[in-house]
């Protein structure tokens, strides 16, 4: 099986969730050239895997388009097949995916909460442990499991905005999802792009 090097994955991943084809690829195409490069479409989005084939098509080589929400083997193969080239869980993922994703090649990142379910996500092959919902528990919350558990490749998700971010990537997070910590929403809806652009460039100053 391939070791994913995780070394190159984006530092922020923007997560769309419930947007349409047109709505993501705006968000997506005003991205390209930022420190914003990559993007996860979330399964619970009508029509996630067509949207994600036709974004990776057009956008896959400039910015990493993955899955989200990713609970199923069925989801994961589809959405590798689709052209993710990671996968992100609200939840652990089984062995059984995590074996899949270092098959193709694709970064798997399973969510956890404590620090057993983040120890048991490692030790069954996950290149990255989504910590969620991270605002929860705070950024202390990093540096604390860290102590015992050692530097690890850990992502937040959940109440992470521009605000907030660099204090998590002070407390040992390498990286962070953000859903609506970024954009406002009726300018995503809107697709109001001069609005977009300037909340990316927001967000670019403060990490």
């Amino acid at each position: 099986m391939k070791e994913v090097d995780i070394k190159s994955f984006p530092k922020v991943t923007v997560i769309l969730r419930g947007y349409t084809y047109s709505q993501i690829r705006t968000i997506v195409k005003n991205l390209v050239g930022t420190k914003l490069q990559a993007v996860e479409i979330t399964m619970n989005t009508p029509d996630a895997i067509n949207i994600i084939n036709k974004i990776s098509q057009e956008f896959g080589d400039l910015v990493q388009i993955g899955a989200g929400t990713v609970t199923t083997y069925e989801e994961a193969e589809k959405s590798i097949k689709a052209g993710a080239t990671f996968l992100l869980s609200p939840t652990m993922l089984s062995k059984e995916i995590l074996d899949l994703c270092k098959e193709k090649n694709v970064v798997s990142v399973p969510g956890a909460y404590s620090p057993t379910e983040i120890k048991k996500c490692f030790e069954d092959g996950a290149d990255i442990v989504k910590i969620f919902p991270a605002a929860t528990l705070g950024s202390e919350y990093l540096s604390n499991i860290q102590a015992p558990l050692g530097i690890l490749p850990l992502m937040v998700v959940g109440g992470i905005n521009s605000e907030n971010v660099s204090d998590y990537f002070k407390a040992g997070a390498l990286f962070a999802g953000i859903a609506s910590g970024i954009f406002d929403k009726n300018d995503i809806l809107n697709e109001n792009e001069e609005s977009l652009k300037q909340s990316i460039e927001y967000f670019e100053s403060k990490i």
